[in-house]
């Protein structure tokens, strides 16, 4: 999500030479398998390669909780086939580099059977030769990119899945929601020019909304870092668009919405699940962000009975706060990933693999999910709307 291709490349490229030393694999369960199955005694080590610190720790904090919940239940429930599963957590600082490095550490010295994370499409790809180097299954929870699991040339990541939606369908549910439940003619879109996370969703927007009809008559954009947004919304008011797609993250998006209300501008915002962070509402304040709206993986107000089991069970672990979506993520990776494991009925990675790919129908909290052939799940999306800070649900998209 967050990083340009080329530092994802460079991260990449200085890890090579330590990948030489383990792409054969790392040992198997099973006979004859070139998987990477890795096991201690009665323990699963899986690793979590995660946003603890750096620009977008909210994500990674968030997805690491929903993890932890999930271990807790499956090992108080007797495990996977008897074995404990056990987290190795490392923080990979928001950054691509280090992001690797991580990878690097957990297949070559902690010997973790797969590698949840990460939460941004950036530092998930800089771990994706990596993994499939090593044979070694990365799940990301909240990686939206496309190419995070489909290369430029078509090709497939192997051993690279994700739990989440991709971008282009988020973006063509806001250009829907913007031309048919809010029936505006014309747009703008404001966008951070260095997030592949942006550009495709921007891309899709349009896309979809002008072939609805619509027209966008403004297009600007940023960069991450930026704080002082003033002179690109006076250009975006003076071309009075009826609706505006912000695709972005929730550190610019804060300062973004705020300033766009106190220059007067009034219409819908919209943007993706970049914005779900509580330091949203801290930066642009509960009153700006009335008449915003964003999509999401799924809302703790649905009233979908699975879903509130979940925000019981989390609110009893984590004080009575109510999770977030990169919470629901974190958790349904975990159960995606054991729900494969157990199909594979073995610990070789090869085999986790294969069944990840052939996942169909599963029940999950973020939705009923299937695996596509690149990788992605076929699932619902959910639209949310700001009210006094509060996200409310408002309705849920079908794919």
């Amino acid at each position: 999500m967050k990083k340009s291709l080329k530092s994802i490349l460079l991260a990449t490229t200085l890890f090579a030479g330590v990948l030489a030393g383990c792409s054969g694999g790392q040992g198997s369960s099973g006979s004859g398998s070139s998987g990477g199955g890795k096991s201690d005694g009665d323990t699963i080590k899986i690793g979590a390669n995660l946003e603890l610190s750096g620009e977008v720790a909210s994500y990674g904090q968030s997805i690491a909780e929903g993890v932890e919940l999930a271990v807790e239940e499956i090992n108080n429930s007797g495990g996977v086939d008897g074995k404990k599963i056990e987290i190795v957590k490392v923080d990979n600082k928001s950054d691509n580099a280090e992001a690797a490095s991580v990878a690097t550490r957990l297949t070559s010295q902690e010997k973790v059977l797969a590698i949840i994370g990460a939460a941004t499409s950036g530092n998930t790809l800089a771990q994706a030769q990596i993994a499939n180097d090593t044979k070694t299954v990365l799940l990301s929870p909240s990686g939206t990119a496309p190419n995070v699991t489909e290369n430029e040339n078509g090709s497939i990541n192997e051993y690279v899945f994700r739990t989440s939606y991709i971008d282009p369908f988020q973006g063509t549910v806001a250009a829907n929601f913007a031309a048919n439940e809010s029936k505006v003619k014309t747009a703008a879109i404001y966008s951070d020019s260095a997030s592949d996370y942006a550009k495709g969703l921007a891309a899709s927007f349009k896309e979809t909304f002008e072939a609805a009809g619509g027209k966008v008559i403004a297009e600007e954009s940023y960069v991450a870092g930026d704080t002082d947004f003033r002179s690109t919304l006076t250009r975006i008011k003076s071309a009075k668009p009826e609706f505006v797609f912000i695709p972005g993250y929730y550190e610019e998006v804060g300062l973004i919405v705020k300033q766009a209300r106190e220059l007067g501008i009034s219409a819908p915002l919209m943007g993706a699940d970049g914005w779900d962070s509580p330091t949203l509402v801290d930066l642009a304040g509960a009153d700006a962000l009335n008449n915003t709206f964003i999509t999401n993986h799924y809302s703790s107000q649905d009233p979908d009975q699975k879903i509130q089991d979940f925000v019981t069970k989390f609110k009893e672990k984590n004080k009575d706060k109510s999770p977030n979506a990169f919470n629901a993520l974190g958790y349904d990776t975990v159960y995606l990933l054991v729900d494969a494991i157990e199909r594979a009925g073995s610990l070789d990675s090869e085999k986790i693999k294969d069944a990840l790919a052939e996942t169909k129908d599963i029940q999950l909290v973020t939705g009923i999910v299937t695996i596509d052939k690149k990788h992605n799940p076929i699932k619902s999306a959910t639209i949310l709307e700001y009210v006094d800070g509060e996200q409310t649900f408002k309705t849920k998209v079908n794919p």
